[in-house]
């Protein structure tokens, strides 16, 4: 697909260095998303992260709602609809649309 791979590319102008998987983009928008900057995050928290990424991009399709913040400034996310069963290059192919969908829709470049 030529626009993730343009998506990689922009990307790696940006940070520095090329992400080696969706997991990695993914971990990028929740950094974005919860807006406190780049820090070092302990392993919870980048699932924490990966996890907003996730709601976030999906929330487009109608699948999460935002709920609000936490004390901390975390977003929560709340299912509206539950997800069709999906195979892995199903799942990869949904959230690699919804990902340049929000690159685009949040002008992060």
């Amino acid at each position: 697909m030529k626009e993730w791979a343009a998506l990689m590319s922009k990307i790696a102008d940006v940070v520095g260095k090329r992400p080696k998987d969706l997991n990695a983009v993914l971990f990028l928008i929740g950094v974005q998303e919860l807006g406190k900057g780049n820090r070092n995050f302990e392993k919870e928290e980048k699932q924490d992260l990966m996890h907003i990424a996730i709601c976030k991009i999906l929330s487009y399709s109608g699948y999460y709602e935002l709920e609000g913040l936490d004390e901390q400034g975390w977003p929560h996310w709340k299912m509206i609809k539950k997800l069709p069963h999906f195979d892995l290059l199903e799942q990869e192919k949904l959230l690699k649309m919804h990902v340049l969908e929000y690159f685009e829709k949040e002008q992060i470049f």
